[in-house]
């Protein structure tokens, strides 16, 4: 369906760094390359031949609205021919959302009429920052070997750094404490092997969407924490609510069935006087009020 593009074209198509897939008008996927399989996970046998509503990619944006299926950027560019980009989260074959900037075009004929339109899209997450990070972690013997994230020790090493930085040079510094809402339910009812991947999948979110000078951990079992460098009360909002969003809105398949999970959070920022046993037993009694308060909640304070 695409011989009329080029040989040559196509292979410069596979090689971009970018992921690239292109549809035709009724948003049913003809092309998709070697980069769009790294980003997503999905390989093109998996993907050609289905419509990108067919919950595939799943595209959320910043606000939570979910796009596929319907006038996402690339429909609206397929029915408008006009270029659009935008910064959005797409949904990983292995459960955790990534964060993307989109670009969308199309491909008309001689008479303007549109026969094809293209998504370009990049990856978002900061690996370079990640990866030094987690070689770091890895030297000093500070990674939780099932998250990957930093363990309790690096934690508590970090929250005392940042409480240095406060008190000599006034630097702010937030903490976001939460756990999954009635994990123990899911290892009850799926077993512990499916429990470990949801543990997994969460961490990859949190690496997937933190700003490089950011730090997440596991403090133990089902509990994460959040150390948010230079932000204050709103940011620490906003950063944590999107959080809970993007686990609620990720899944992993067990046995054909989508199982997803949300979290409580609790978040404070960094006061004079604090010490890192306040500033931890203040955000753990507010994930605690999240809990009495309904589960999937986020209480800051």
């Amino acid at each position: 369906m695409l011989k009329d593009l080029g040989a040559d074209t196509m292979n410069i198509l596979q090689i971009l760094n970018d992921g690239l897939y292109i549809v035709d008008t009724d948003m049913r996927i003809i092309f998709w390359n070697r980069r769009a399989q790294e980003i997503t996970g999905y390989s093109s046998e998996e993907v050609l031949g289905k419509r990108c509503s067919d919950n595939i990619l799943n595209h959320v944006d910043a606000d939570g609205t979910r796009l596929c299926g319907g006038l996402c950027p690339l429909a609206h560019s397929i029915f408008d021919q006009v270029n659009r980009s935008a910064d959005l989260y797409l949904h990983h074959k292995s459960g955790h959302r990534v964060p993307i900037s989109v670009r969308t075009s199309v491909i008309t004929d001689d008479q303007g009429k549109t026969l094809r339109g293209i998504e370009l899209f990049t990856d978002l997450t900061n690996r370079s920052a990640t990866e030094l990070r987690m070689k770091e972690m890895e030297e000093l013997m500070l990674l939780d070997p099932l998250t990957r994230l930093a363990n309790r020790m690096y934690i508590e090493r970090e929250i005392s750094s940042c409480l240095e930085e406060f008190r000599r040079y006034a630097v702010p510094f937030g903490v976001i404490f939460f756990d999954i809402d009635r994990f123990k339910t899911i290892n009850d009812t799926y077993g512990h092997l499916v429990g470990d991947q949801i543990l997994q999948h969460i961490a990859k979110t949190l690496q997937s969407n933190a700003r490089p000078f950011d730090l997440f951990g596991r403090w133990g079992g089902d509990e994460f924490i959040g150390i948010l460098r230079n932000v204050n009360q709103e940011t620490l909002f906003e950063i944590a609510n999107r959080l809970k969003f993007l686990t609620s809105n990720s899944y992993i398949m067990v046995e054909d069935q989508r199982l997803s999970v949300t979290i409580s959070i609790g978040g404070t920022i960094i006061t004079a006087g604090d010490s890192r046993e306040t500033i931890m037993e203040r955000s753990d009694a507010l994930m605690y009020q999240s809990k009495q308060q309904g589960r999937d909640r986020l209480t800051i304070g």
